[in-house]
């Protein structure tokens, strides 16, 4: 007789980690800290448990990842709305802890056949610090606006002055994000293959190489469904609905928006493929275009070249 594979599912909270196993009924509960963690491993082990999934959390699942794959187990970040929707599929309404490590574990088991890439906590540092540069790029749009309806002279003062320290300290991070990326070859090559596309600029492809890892490994639809360009069907019957995007990386869309308003104007390529969708909605163009500048950029990492300028049909 076939021995089940058991998986676990683990929900994670910043003071506990919630476990359960699947096909079997067992849980556990441990503190999200060294000694927890070690509680767990020894745990899972004790269970034969070899792959173990967890929704993605906002930063705390990476300490349990890291440790529970140096352990040698196999560990899964999941998508939060594709489990929860998982749940309801199963006619689980019930929202807590112990039932949502049981739908994660019974996701991992059944919703995923093949091995996934494991993390690459190399890419972390170069993360934080795009998180940063992103959030004080945001504090310091904030202060713009917010100026523009101040007419005390003291609060515009003070406003102007944190506008400015914030741009001085988001130039510090872009200087120390350049000397991160000069540092390693691979990450110095990568970033001058894809600046080489006129409208990239040191921005997205520094987002790229930290957030968009799995760029020249996938197809160019898998890639767009990614990053959450792939406009999605609607479609029932004789209904023919409108096409949307859905999901995806909002932080490597946010920075391709940007680069491919740049490219609409100055790259020859993406000029011509805008042109031909003349006459359709403004937006529907851009997404477009973002779509297009990623599957430029997805097939010149993938065939390990540059830029190559070609004139538009």
């Amino acid at each position: 007789m076939a021995q089940s594979v058991i998986t676990a599912g683990i929900d994670v909270s910043k003071p506990y980690l919630d476990v359960a196993l699947y096909p079997k009924r067992e849980t556990i509960r441990v503190g999200r800290d060294a000694s927890g963690l070690a509680e767990l491993a020894a745990w899972l082990t004790q269970h034969d448990v070899h792959r173990v999934g967890l929704e993605a959390t906002g930063g705390y699942e990476r300490m349990v990842m890291d440790r529970l794959s140096a352990a040698g187990f196999e560990v899964i970040r999941l998508n939060p709305l594709f489990v929860r929707r998982f749940a309801e599929a199963k006619g689980r309404m019930a929202k807590n802890d112990q039932a949502d490590a049981r739908t994660i574990a019974q996701f991992t088991a059944v919703m995923l056949d093949n091995p996934k890439p494991g993390r690459r906590t190399d890419l972390d540092a170069l993360a934080e610090h795009l998180a940063l540069r992103r959030q004080l790029s945001d504090w310091a749009t904030d202060c713009g606006n917010q100026l523009e309806h101040l007419t005390d002279r003291a609060l515009r003062k003070q406003l102007e002055a944190l506008r400015a320290n914030f741009e001085r300290r988001k130039l510090a991070i872009e200087v120390k994000l350049a000397r991160m990326i000069a540092e390693r070859d691979d990450w110095a090559t990568l970033e001058q293959r894809l600046r080489s596309v006129p409208g990239v600029g040191p921005v997205l492809a520094q987002t790229l190489i930290a957030l968009l890892p799995e760029l020249g490994q996938l197809t160019r639809r898998a890639i767009a469904g990614l990053v959450g360009v792939a406009p999605y069907d609607n479609d029932s019957a004789s209904h023919s609905g409108e096409r949307h995007i859905k999901g995806g990386r909002s932080a490597v869309r946010d920075v391709l928006y940007m680069a491919a308003l740049v490219a609409k104007q100055h790259n020859p390529m993406i000029a011509a493929f805008a042109k031909r969708l003349a006459g359709k909605p403004p937006k529907v163009i851009l997404v477009a275009c973002m779509r297009k500048l990623l599957t430029i950029l997805n097939a010149m990492v993938r065939d390990g070249v540059g830029w190559k300028a070609t004139k538009p049909a």
